[in-house]
């Protein structure tokens, strides 16, 4: 079994995530056990254990390359996303539940029995507040799809180019918690935009075992006056597809750029669009370290280039070898956002600053789209899933 080192932001739930799980214990045997009957003091203490086990085998996962692949695909998410909903929703509890202890504590003696009573039945239904959110995140906004959009920047931009429309869906995840009836709505909802060109940047499945095929049989519905493009995710090298993904898809006409490029011509104006498999962010020191030559330079006749990333991390770099825009995915908006003082708090913050939405460096453009499923945890909040139609302008 091979230790791997975690991310900063895997490495901060998963602190959290035992932290909470301690205080938790802690608390119920000091002190909520003795509230409650013999009877629902056995079930709750059953269902604990039952939720440590699976945290437990989550943090496995977490810290080795084990994922339980000896378990059915449906088996594995299901242990999988219980583990990471207790998780969040169990933290987010506790945090209130200390802030109404003090507020407590505080209270003056004299203060009456009934407004005390009062006060605890307010801080029952908020501690009980964080796993409404998570069931409203799973069960509504994880599949209201929604259009964006945006117009892209490009310096430059030759004007048979201007207005032109392409489509990008990324991070489908299709898994046990977002079906392949759901990629076919996404596929549908794309179609309907008409776009000049359609970009699919990654993470199609999200484990070994998911319907590959299967998204692969939506996906080549999908409709573009010039075609559709891809890129390689994360997900698709840990699930060992890379290959099969690409050679079965250009099998319909969609081609996923593997450090490769292709050229289409709109009037006078060229689009010259790349693409690149996954940039791990352990190789910091080598994003896109062949990807520069992909770039075409020409001062008869401007061309545009646009790169396909999975990985927005890269940005500066694909600035510094000549990119006019980027399109990732990736971050999935954070997946879960809470909005604070008018900043947007996610785990993905701390594994990059292009979250989600648009960037600008030295006058380039680079989107995180938001993607369409989800990892982990089956849920979204303050991060909807997301189809973007771009129409390029000059910069």
């Amino acid at each position: 079994m091979l230790v791997k080192i975690p991310q900063i932001g895997d490495l901060l739930v998963l602190v959290a995530t035992l932290l909470t799980q301690v205080i938790i214990g802690w608390l119920y045997f000091r002190d909520w056990r003795m509230r409650l009957s013999p009877f629902w003091a056995r079930v709750s203490l059953a269902a604990l254990l039952i939720l440590w086990v699976i945290v437990a085998s989550n943090t496995v996962a977490l810290l080795t390359r084990y994922r339980g692949r000896h378990l059915p695909g449906l088996l594995r998410g299901f242990v999988e996303a219980v583990g990471m909903t207790w998780a969040v929703g169990a933290a987010a509890s506790l945090c209130v539940w200390f802030v109404f202890r003090l507020v407590a504590l505080t209270l003056p003696a004299e203060f009456s029995a009934g407004r005390r009573g009062l006060i605890r039945a307010a801080g029952a239904t908020v501690v009980a507040a964080p796993f409404a959110f998570v069931a409203y995140g799973g069960i509504i906004e994880r599949t209201q799809f929604q259009v964006k959009e945006i117009d892209l920047p490009v310096p430059d931009l030759h004007p048979d180019l201007e207005g032109l429309k392409i489509a990008q869906i990324s991070d489908l995840h299709v898994s046990p918690f977002l079906s392949v009836r759901d990629a076919a709505r996404v596929v549908d909802m794309t179609n309907e935009l008409r776009p000049h060109l359609t970009m699919v940047t990654g993470d199609l499945i999200s484990e070994p075992g998911d319907p590959l095929d299967e998204t692969l049989q939506e996906l080549r519905r999908l409709r573009a006056e010039a075609g559709v493009l891809g890129c390689m995710g994360n997900h698709e090298y840990y699930s060992r597809c890379q290959n099969y993904t690409a050679r079965e898809s250009e099998k319909f006409g969609m081609k996923f750029l593997r450090n490769e490029a292709r050229q289409f011509q709109f009037g006078q104006g060229i689009l010259n669009v790349g693409g690149v498999d996954f940039q791990a962010y352990r190789n910091k020191h080598r994003y896109l370290a062949n990807a520069g030559g992909l770039v075409i330079r020409d001062a008869a006749r401007p061309v545009t280039n646009l790169l396909l990333s999975h990985n927005p991390d890269v940005f500066p770099v694909a600035v510094k070898q000549g990119w006019d825009a980027m399109l990732s995915g990736h971050t999935h908006g954070g997946q879960v956002t809470v909005e604070i003082l008018n900043r947007n708090l996610n785990v993905a913050r701390f594994v990059t600053p292009f979250v989600v939405g648009l960037y600008r460096i030295d006058g380039r453009s680079g989107y995180v789209n938001a993607g369409i499923g989800t990892i982990g945890m089956p849920v979204r909040l303050g991060a909807p899933p997301e189809i973007s139609l771009f129409r390029l302008k000059r910069a």
